[in-house]
C-alpha cells in the first residue's frame, strides 16, 4: 500500500513537472505572447517587378571547425569558399557563425585553443582577400571559448585572428538607397570558458540581456533586423523575459552549433510564437553546408546549400509559403508583383532559366542583370490555395539545378513546420534536463525512504517478479550500511561537489550538479544536468539494483561462489555483463575527466575515482555481511517458500 501511493505520488510528480514545462515553453497557458508590430507601414508597392533595385543578398557558413588535426580539406575548401563561391555570388555579406577552429586535442578528448588553427583561419582570410570583397562577420562559438580563463586571457584568439576583432554582441546596419537593414550578433559564450563539454550551452546574463534589449531598439527603424549567433535558442540560457522575447521583432535568427544532429535532422527550421524564424544551417566541418538570403522588395528568401553544387538558385518572388509572415513582411507586394524573380549563380554563363507552376510550363525567364532572372505573370490567377513553383535552371557546362517551393496569396492559409525541428529549437533542453534530473533523484529517493519506514513486510503469493523485487529493496533499505551507501550516493550526486580540478587554463574549480565555481565566477548548471542523469541512470540506479538482487540471493542462501555455480547461468551471465559494462563506463569516465581537466581532476573527483574504488569495496561487503537483519530476511524468504 505504501509503495504504490509513494509511487503514484512520483508519477503525479513528474506528470505535473513536465505539464509545467510544456505550458511554459510551448504556450499552452496563459496569455498568448504578443505578436510583434510591424516596424513601419507596409506598403503594396514598391513589388517585385522588372526592376534590379530593391534587392541584396548574403552568405551564411557555420560550424567550421579548422583543426591542426583533422581533415585538413576543411581549410582548403575554406579558401575554395572565399575565393570561388564568395567571388561568384558577390554577397552584399558574410556571416561566419561560430565554431571558426576546433579546439580539440589529438584525441578529441581534451580541448585547448590552438593559435596555429587560428593563424590558419586568419590566413585564408588575408589570402584571399575576402574581407575586401564582401563584409565578412564572424562571430565565436562553444569551441572558441573552449578553455579560455577571461576575455583578456592570451588564449582569447578571436580578438586577434577574426574579422570583427571584438567580443560581445554587436550592431551591424548594411545600408541601402532602398533601407538599412540591421544584422545584429548574440554572442552566449560563457565567460570565463571552461573546457568541453561545459559550455555546450549558452549563457546570457543580465547584463548582457540589457546590450541586446538596447541593440533590438537601435534597430528598430530598420526595414528588418536579422539576428545571427552560433546558439540555437534552445541551447541558450537566458534570465526572464528570455531571449525569445527580446529577438521578436527580428525577421529571423540564423544560427548553427547542433550540426544538423549528426545528419539525422537536416532540415532545422522553425518559427518562434512571436513570429521570428530560427534557421540553423548545417556544418561546414563534414558536410561542406552554407546558406544564401536574400531580400527581395523587403521580402526574405534564403536556400540551405552544399559547397561545390552548381548553379545556386534561390526563388525571392513568390516566396516560400512555410517561411512567411505577415507581421514582418509585406506580403501584399507578392500579390501586386508584375514578375516573379529568380537569382542563379554558375560557375558557368546561365543559359536557360525555365519557370514552372503546378506542372504547368509558363516560360523563360529572362536575364535582368548580375544573378537577376524575370518572368512576367499575373499574381491574380493564383489567389486560390496553395501552389507549387519550380525553377530549372541550367548553365552552359551542363549544370542543372531545379528547385521548387509552395506558395500561396491567400492571408488565411498556413503551413507547418516539421514537429521534431519544432521541438529541438523551442524547448528549453536546459529546463528539460534540469527536470528530469530532479525527477530521477526523487524517484530514487522516494523508493529508498519508502521502504526504510514501510513496516514488516508480508510475502504473499507466488515469488514472481514483483515481489521480489519489493522484497530485495525492503532488505537494502533495512540494512543501514547499503541503506546509507545508497543515500548519501544519492545525495551527493545532487548536492556534493563532482571534481575539483582545472576547469579553465590555470583556474582552479569546483563542479557541481547545479553548476560551476571557477576564479570568483558562477556557471549555471546546464550540461551538468545531463551528465547527472547520465551518472544516475548508468551507475548509481544499476549500482543499487545490484546491490538488491546481491541480498536477494544471499537470501536465498548463496555465497558468492555457490551463486555462479547454481544451474541459472542464463540469468546470472546477463546480470554480470550488464555491469561490467557499466563499471568500464565508470572507469572511462575517470580517464576522460584525466585527460580533459588534468591530473588534480582526477584525484579529487569524489563522484568519479572515489566512486570507482568503492565500488568493489560495497559489492565485496554485500556477499561477506552477515548481520542479524539479513538472517531474519533469510528465514522469512526461506519460510515463505516451503509454504
Amino acid at each position: 500500500m505504501v509503495a504504490g501511493l509513494a509511487v503514484r505520488v512520483v508519477a503525479g510528480l513528474v506528470a505535473a513537472a513536465l505539464a509545467a514545462v510544456l505550458l511554459e515553453h510551448y504556450g499552452l497557458a496563459g496569455s498568448p505572447s504578443p505578436l510583434p508590430r510591424p516596424r513601419v507601414p507596409r506598403r503594396p508597392h514598391p513589388a517585385p517587378g522588372l526592376g534590379a533595385t530593391n534587392i541584396f543578398w548574403g552568405l551564411q557558413i557555420s560550424d567550421i571547425h579548422v583543426s591542426r588535426f583533422h581533415d585538413p580539406g576543411r581549410a582548403v575548401d575554406l579558401e575554395k569558399f572565399c575565393s570561388e563561391t564568395v567571388d561568384i555570388i558577390q554577397p552584399a555579406l558574410v556571416l561566419a557563425t561560430g565554431d571558426l577552429t576546433d579546439a580539440k586535442t589529438k584525441d578529441l578528448l581534451g580541448s585547448r585553443q590552438h593559435e596555429v588553427e587560428w593563424q590558419t583561419y586568419h590566413g585564408i582570410l588575408k589570402k584571399t582577400r575576402v574581407m575586401e570583397k564582401t563584409k565578412w562577420l564572424d562571430i565565436k562559438g562553444n569551441h572558441d571559448a573552449f578553455n579560455i580563463p577571461s576575455l583578456e586571457s592570451v588564449e582569447n584568439y578571436y580578438r586577434k585572428y577574426s574579422a570583427v576583432r571584438r567580443d560581445g554582441s554587436f550592431h551591424y546596419v548594411h545600408s541601402t538607397p532602398f533601407g538599412n537593414y540591421s544584422f545584429i550578433s548574440l554572442d552566449a559564450t560563457p565567460n570565463p570558458g571552461p573546457k568541453r563539454p561545459f559550455n555546450f550551452f549558452g549563457i546570457l546574463d543580465e547584463k548582457r540581456m540589457q546590450e541586446l534589449s538596447l541593440l533590438a531598439k537601435e534597430s528598430s527603424r530598420s526595414n528588418h533586423s536579422i539576428w545571427f549567433g552560433h546558439y540555437t535558442t534552445s541551447t541558450i540560457l537566458s534570465p526572464s523575459p528570455g531571449i525569445w522575447s527580446i529577438m521578436s521583432s527580428a525577421t529571423a535568427y540564423l544560427c548553427g552549433h547542433l550540426h544538423t544532429l549528426g545528419g539525422l535532422m537536416p532540415v532545422l527550421h522553425t518559427r518562434h510564437f512571436q513570429g521570428t524564424l530560427e534557421l540553423e544551417v548545417g556544418d561546414w566541418k563534414h558536410n561542406r553546408r552554407y546558406r544564401i538570403f536574400a531580400f527581395d522588395h523587403d521580402l526574405f528568401s534564403f536556400a540551405d546549400l552544399i559547397f561545390g553544387e552548381w548553379p545556386v538558385v534561390l526563388i525571392t518572388n513568390p516566396k516560400s509559403l512555410l517561411y512567411s509572415c505577415a507581421k514582418h513582411e509585406p506580403l501584399e507586394r507578392v500579390l501586386h508583383s508584375t514578375h516573379i524573380r529568380v537569382l542563379a549563380f554558375s560557375l558557368s554563363s546561365i543559359t536557360s532559366v525555365t519557370v514552372k507552376i503546378d506542372g504547368v510550363h509558363l516560360g523563360q525567364a529572362i536575364h535582368l542583370s548580375g544573378p537577376i532572372f524575370t518572368l512576367r505573370w499575373n499574381p491574380r490567377n493564383y489567389n486560390n490555395r496553395t501552389h507549387n513553383i519550380e525553377v530549372i535552371v541550367q548553365d552552359s557546362a551542363g549544370r542543372r539545378k531545379s528547385v521548387h517551393h509552395i506558395f500561396s496569396l491567400q492571408e488565411d492559409i498556413h503551413l507547418r513546420f516539421d514537429p521534431l525541428a519544432s521541438f529541438i529549437l523551442l524547448t528549453d533542453h536546459c529546463m528539460v534536463a534540469r527536470v528530469l534530473f530532479v525527477m530521477t533523484v526523487l524517484i530514487q529517493l522516494s523508493i529508498l525512504i519508502t521502504f526504510r519506514h514501510q513496516g514488516c513486510l508480508e510475502l504473499k503469493g507466488p515469488p514472481g517478479f514483483i515481489n521480489l523485487t519489493s522484497f530485495s529493496l525492503h532488505v537494502l533499505s533495512k540494512i543501514n550500511i547499503f541503506y546509507y551507501s545508497v543515500l548519501l550516493l544519492t545525495l551527493y550526486t545532487v548536492l556534493g561537489p563532482w571534481f575539483i580540478g582545472e576547469i579553465t587554463k590555470g583556474k582552479i574549480g569546483c563542479c557541481f550538479s547545479f553548476g560551476i565555481f571557477v576564479d570568483g565566477h558562477f556557471l549555471q548548471g546546464s550540461v551538468t544536468f545531463v551528465v547527472g542523469i547520465l551518472q544516475l541512470v548508468f551507475f548509481n540506479i544499476p549500482l543499487m539494483a545490484y546491490l538488491c538482487w546481491s541480498l536477494l540471493q544471499r537470501c536465498f542462501g548463496h555465497n558468492f561462489r555457490s551463486h555462479l555455480r547454481q544451474g541459472k547461468r542464463l540469468k546470472i551471465i546477463p546480470v554480470y555483463l550488464l555491469m561490467f559494462l557499466l563499471y568500464s563506463w565508470q572507469i572511462y569516465s575517470c580517464y576522460f575527466l584525466h585527460m580533459t581537466f588534468g591530473t588534480l581532476a582526477f584525484f579529487f573527483s569524489p563522484l568519479r575515482t572515489w566512486l570507482t574504488l568503492l565500488t568493489p569495496v560495497l559489492i565485496h561487503c554485500v556477499w561477506t555481511q552477515n548481520s542479524d537483519k539479513l538472517g531474519a530476511f533469510t528465514v522469512q524468504l526461506k519460510s515463505h517458500l516451503s509454504s
